[in-house]
């Protein structure tokens, strides 16, 4: 019977001594609402390997990670977009930390399977082990990926094993009364199709009871071959319910929304009372506003009235607050929730009470070198935050930096915020393109090259020594640069020159970050914002290494205690 929404039960065992120590994890769940209409149900499990001494950490962390961003995703963006890209954000965190790690990585096996209307998107990774029992059929779904080492079988193409993530993926109509089983490795060798047929089916409407029974048999009949049975676990999600048809595409929730028109001050929107107009692009209106009824002062930004449906900047805008909810720093600017449903296309931030960088130098033109460079480290922080969500920037500049009557810098304007993806170097360069190029982007946009993280440090350094200089580090400006050629015509102004407190050492870290060349640049960000806390260290030298500059004085001491022990030595002969 069709249902006007998906529904769904679940099951769950685990065998093991300790689940604290247990190497898998599985969840499933049902959000209720627009988002269960937009995302649908999920359920998944993964499992790392028993020699793994992060083995609970990597399955709960990529079970609890992926729900949390799959669920977080712009509704506009379909299932394989949203899981994928989630999906390959995970494997990179996974991957950088696991080569912080001396002993064990988060590397495990991982299969998610997305129920929305009235399919079911499976994605696949590792050794993980996903079934489906449709009427007597009973069919495995996942392949196996597995290397055999030295006798032993270790999973491959599995999630945090390799900076790239390769994921299987497919799609399959649902039928009421499926049921899906979720399982490991481990139980191969134990239970045959007959086995999980008859114990699932002996009482399908308990399906923790059936789980119970799957366990309990497969840890009988390890224990009579000879092996360890103590690390079972299984997950049945059985289909109750389907909706009547396919539900709109999920960009409607916010897609079909209308562009607000001009607003002025003293006019209203949605219960929002406009206060001042802060910004007036082709892009882009952005209004101080206040919430009538909570008295709350937020910041709402929505797209220009001049947008058509079809220009790229409008379909990106859908993203900005998804970038914003996915981001939590103090150094990052805040999304903030209405207190009634959106007629109009829009989203809000939290207001802060302070002035651009731009006009902080201008107030402050005695600040000392340190307060300069407590800006930029703060400023660095904002950037290394979304970098660590896997976003890139790309309009790190003084106008989109606020500073608080605190002191507290927030990067506030994300309007060309992009997330790292497959092709995301293309879509990168062509938004920012449309958002329009500043004197602090990077040589490669106009080039036309690759982007990433280290395009980010160079608008960052670029941005720091303008702060510390209040000029640009070479006269060649980026909207100029036509071709690969035009980059021996940068040529690096020392920052010591315009500003003669800033330390050799300090002129070279900036050097470094500033190069035309992105790959002469540091390789991570951290390296950066490391030198920038320690200006008077020379590059290249290991950290609790300075250089000690002996004083003259010193020296004269010491060769007038040498004399006088010498007289001293003559006299008492």
């Amino acid at each position: 019977m069709a249902s006007a929404q998906l529904s769904l039960s679940h099951g769950q065992a685990f065998v093991a001594p300790d689940r604290r120590r247990h190497r898998s994890s599985m969840a499933v769940r049902r959000p209720e609402g627009t988002l269960l209409a937009a995302k649908g149900a999920c359920a998944l499990i993964s499992d790392s390997t028993s020699r793994n001494p992060l083995a609970k950490q990597a399955g709960d962390l990529s079970v609890q990670g992926f729900l949390a961003d799959y669920f977080s995703t712009p509704d506009h963006w379909d299932v394989k977009t949203s899981a994928t890209r989630v999906l390959r954000a995970l494997n990179g965190w996974c991957f950088g930390q696991s080569r912080q790690v001396s002993d064990g990585g988060y590397v495990s096996s991982l299969s998610a399977m997305i129920f929305r209307a009235r399919e079911a998107h499976l994605f696949h990774m590792g050794d993980t082990l996903v079934f489906r029992l449709r009427g007597a059929e009973f069919e495995q779904l996942s392949r196996d990926h597995v290397t055999d080492l030295g006798g032993y079988r270790y999973p491959s193409r599995a999630l945090g094993m390799d900076a790239s993530l390769d994921i299987d993926y497919a799609r399959m109509p649902l039928k009421q009364g499926d049921i899906f089983l979720f399982t490991t490795q481990v139980v191969q060798g134990t239970l045959m199709p007959s086995d999980y047929v008859r114990l699932i089916r002996q009482d399908a409407s308990d399906l923790d009871a059936a789980c119970d029974r799957l366990a309990q048999t497969a840890r009988e009949r390890a224990q009579e071959r000879g092996y360890g049975g103590d690390q079972f676990c299984f997950q049945l999600v059985r289909i109750d319910a389907l909706p009547e048809e396919e539900s709109d595409h999920p960009g409607k929730v916010y897609g079909d929304l209308p562009i607000p028109p001009e607003l002025a001050v003293g006019e209203r929107l949605d219960g929002l009372e406009v206060r001042e107009v802060l910004s007036r692009t082709a892009q882009s209106r952005v209004y101080r506003v206040r919430d009538v009824h909570s008295e709350r002062e937020m910041v709402m930004k929505a797209p220009s009235p001049e947008l058509s449906s079809r220009n790229a900047y409008l379909e990106h805008f859908l993203l900005q607050q998804w970038v914003v909810e996915r981001v939590h720093s103090p150094f990052v600017v805040r999304v903030m929730e209405p207190s009634r449903p959106r007629r109009f296309l829009y989203y809000l931030m939290a207001y802060v009470s302070g002035e651009t960088l731009t006009d902080w130098v201008m107030r402050h033109p005695q600040a000392t070198l340190e307060q300069r460079l407590d800006i930029a480290r703060q400023l660095g922080k904002a950037v290394q935050a979304l970098h660590h969500r896997d976003l890139l920037h790309q309009r790190v500049h003084p106008d989109n930096v606020l500073i608080d009557r605190h002191g507290q810098v927030v990067l506030a304007d994300l309007s060309a915020c992009h997330l790292r993806d497959v092709d995301g170097h293309r879509r990168s360069r062509s938004l920012l393109r449309q958002v329009g190029l500043t004197e602090h982007s990077a040589p490669e946009y106009a080039l036309d090259d690759e982007v990433g993280r280290r395009s980010d440090q160079y608008s960052l350094a670029s941005t720091v020594y303008w702060l510390l200089t209040g000029e640009l580090p070479y006269d060649v400006p980026v909207k100029e640069l036509l071709r690969h050629t035009d980059l021996e015509r940068m040529h690096y102004r020392s920052a010591r020159q315009r500003n003669p407190e800033v330390s050799p050492a300090l002129d070279e870290v900036l050097r470094r970050a500033l190069s035309p060349q992105r790959e002469l640049r540091y390789r991570r960000l951290s390296e950066f914002l490391h030198a920038l806390r320690l200006p008077e260290t020379p590059p290249g030298t290991p950290p609790g290494r300075r250089r000690w500059r002996e004083p003259a004085g010193f020296w004269q001491g010491v060769a007038a205690v040498l004399t006088l022990l010498l007289v001293l030595s003559w006299l008492l002969r």
